[in-house]
C-alpha cells in the first residue's frame, strides 16, 4: 500500500464538495495540498475551514478551462511547493437538459471544464513525474461515465472520454516503461447533494444504484483505493459495475428497457443541483 505522508498534491474544483473533502482526507495523511478553484467565496471559505493547516495548503483562483492560467497556476505551485506528486482532476460542470435546448457554445464550456482542463493539467504536471519516474493522476469521471443519459447527453460524453483518456494514458506509462507513474479514474454514483441534488431515479433505480449520501464517501474510496491502493478504475457504489457487466452480457435493446425501467428518463426532472464543482 503505497504511504502518501510527504506527497504533494495539486486538486481542481478543491473548494467544495468532492475536492474539498479529498484536500481534508490528504491532509490528514500528511500531505501538501494546493487547492484550485474558480469560485473566490468558496476558496474563502474553505481557506477559514482549513486555517489550522497553516502553509501546508496553498490556494489558488484558477478557472481550469483556461489554458494559459492552468499552466501559470503550475508554475505558482511548483515555486511554492516542488514537485507535485499527485495530481486529482476534479473539477466539473453539468447544464442538465435536452441535447438541442442550448447552443453548442454552452455545450463546449461543459466539455472544457470536464475533459480540455484535464489535458492542460496533465500536460502541466506529466513531464514531471515521469522525470523522477513518480506520480499518480486521478481523473474524475462519473457513473454517467459507463452508460448514457438523457438530459445528461454533453456531460456523458465527456465523463465516457475522461475514462478513455486515464486509461490511454495508463498503458502509455507502462510501454514508456514509466510504471512508477500511476493512472486512476473514479466513478461516482449520484450524490445527495452538490451538482446532481435533486436528481433521482424510481424505486427500482433507487434499489439498483443507490445515491451517495456525502462527499466524503468519494473522497475515502478515491485515497484509500484509487491512491493507496492503486486501483485503475474505482466505481462507487459498487452496484455500479452491473452497468458495464449487464451491457457485455445482454442484448442492447434489453438493456435500454432495463435503465427506462430504472426510471432514467426523469432522473433530471427534479434537479437543483449546483451544476458545478469547481
Amino acid at each position: 500500500m503505497t504511504q502518501l505522508s510527504g506527497s504533494k498534491a495539486v486538486i481542481t474544483g478543491g473548494a467544495m464538495g468532492i475536492g474539498l473533502a479529498t484536500a481534508k482526507r490528504l491532509l490528514d495523511e500528511g500531505c501538501q495540498v494546493a487547492i484550485w478553484d474558480i469560485n473566490k467565496e468558496a476558496l474563502m471559505q474553505a481557506e477559514k475551514e482549513l486555517k489550522e493547516e497553516g502553509d501546508r495548503v496553498l490556494f489558488c483562483q484558477c478557472d481550469v478551462s483556461d489554458e494559459e492560467q492552468v499552466y501559470h497556476y503550475a508554475q505558482v505551485v511548483q515555486n511554492a511547493m516542488g514537485q507535485v506528486d499527485i495530481l486529482i482532476n476534479n473539477a466539473g460542470m453539468v447544464v442538465p437538459g435536452r441535447f438541442c435546448q442550448y447552443k453548442p457554445s454552452v455545450r463546449e464550456k461543459e466539455t472544457r471544464v470536464n475533459l480540455l482542463a484535464m489535458y492542460y493539467t496533465i500536460y502541466a504536471f506529466l513531464p514531471g513525474m515521469y522525470e523522477r519516474n513518480c506520480g499518480h493522476i486521478v481523473n474524475i469521471s462519473s457513473g454517467a461515465g459507463l452508460v448514457g443519459m438523457p438530459d445528461l447527453a454533453a456531460y456523458c460524453a465527456s465523463k465516457w472520454a475522461v475514462y478513455g483518456l486515464t486509461e490511454s494514458l495508463r498503458f502509455e506509462a507502462i510501454v514508456d516503461g514509466k510504471t512508477g507513474v500511476h493512472f486512476s479514474s473514479v466513478h461516482p454514483g449520484i450524490l445527495k447533494k452538490g451538482m446532481f441534488e435533486g436528481s433521482k431515479l424510481n424505486l427500482l433505480g433507487e434499489i439498483m444504484i443507490p445515491r451517495v449520501n456525502d462527499h466524503d464517501s468519494i473522497a475515502g474510496v478515491i485515497v484509500n483505493r484509487a491512491l493507496k491502493k492503486n486501483r485503475y478504475i474505482v466505481k462507487f457504489p459498487k452496484s455500479l459495475h452491473m452497468g458495464p457487466l449487464a451491457r457485455g452480457l445482454m442484448p442492447d435493446r434489453m438493456m435500454n428497457s432495463i435503465m427506462l425501467l430504472a426510471g432514467i428518463g426523469d432522473s433530471m426532472k427534479n434537479w437543483t443541483g449546483s451544476g458545478r464543482d469547481q
